[in-house]
């Protein structure tokens, strides 16, 4: 029953407080720990990079989930109070559904008093791609693909993990994300980065698809469309170079009714409504709701694990 005392206080500390800053966030530490052994690797050679970024991962890996278990394994012993408020704690740094929300409450918040240039900017913490040929439609669409695509990464996998593995879990899952995010994309890092891209995607698999099915149920609850959001993630949810990402957004876009496109890249959905700043709106609301959802079958899930043990 730990884990669910531990799961409880990770998202009281993250609906209460958000984000910390980066001077008191251990996965920015991780960043900047990556950043600097990114310094070290090779600049030439397609499979002496690839090794590096294997050995680089692997051993941030064993580093971070040696430390957890052994770090847990004495807190059991020490104290189940401080056991369960560490957990808590560290929990709480592997996901972040305030601080997603409040991303794109920004970039919406923006774009209604027509500031483009300030939502450009303010989109680059949602996404990846370059936002400055946006058009208010586009970063519009940017910001909803984007809430969809990281309930993923930001919630549903960490705490998949976490009740698989316990916080050390969530831990390594967070570290694989993060390797991707900064490694594991085309470009200046791309051999260092295959086996980071490659094992998150990997870790993903699974998450993405219940995550798209929590959105489902979510656009039930709110009142959009579920029957729609099903047919388009059927049908839209290999557009995407990513197997993950394609399944969460089309399914947002079929709940809300509403085209989504990267340009050059994909469009998912259809256009029975138009992309308003209601659509970023909506798309935050089914994100928390799809969490609740979650939140409550992985609580239900400890308590069975509980009864049958």
């Amino acid at each position: 029953m730990d884990n669910i005392f531990i799961l409880l206080a990770a998202l009281a500390l993250d609906l209460a407080f958000g984000e910390p800053s980066d001077r008191w966030h251990p996965v920015a530490w991780l960043g900047k720990v990556i950043s600097l052994g990114m310094k070290w690797a090779p600049r030439r050679g397609n499979l002496a990079q690839m090794v590096f970024g294997i050995a680089a991962v692997l051993i941030t890996l064993g580093i971070v989930t040696a430390a957890g278990y052994f770090l847990f394994l004495y807190l059991q012993q020490f104290s189940r109070l401080v056991y369960v408020i560490v957990g808590g704690v560290l929990l709480k740094f592997t996901f972040s559904l305030r601080g997603l929300r409040q991303a794109a409450t920004t970039v919406r918040e923006l774009l209604a008093r027509d500031n483009l240039a300030g939502a450009r900017t303010s989109l680059r913490a949602l996404v990846g791609r370059d936002t400055a040929g946006l058009d208010k439609s586009h970063l519009i669409s940017a910001a909803v693909e984007s809430v969809a695509e990281n309930s993923t990464d930001s919630f549903v996998a960490p705490l998949f993990y976490f009740v698989l593995f316990g916080v050390p879990g969530a831990a390594a899952y967070r570290v694989v994300n993060t390797f991707d995010s900064m490694i594991g994309h085309h470009g200046e890092w791309e051999y260092l980065g295959k086996f980071a891209a490659r094992l998150d995607t990997a870790a993903n698999l699974l998450p993405a698809r219940l995550g798209a099915l929590m959105l489902i149920a979510a656009a039930w609850l709110s009142r959009n469309s579920p029957r729609r959001a099903w047919q388009v993630m059927l049908r839209d949810r290999r557009k995407t170079a990513s197997p993950n990402a394609g399944w969460t957004m089309s399914a947002m876009a079929g709940a809300l009714g509403v085209q989504l496109e990267k340009i050059g890249y994909y469009r998912l959905g259809d256009n029975h409504n138009s992309l308003s700043l209601r659509a970023i709106e909506t798309s935050g609301q089914m994100v928390m709701i799809s969490a609740a959802l979650w939140s409550l079958i992985l609580i239900l899930a400890e308590v069975i694990y509980f009864a049958a043990t």
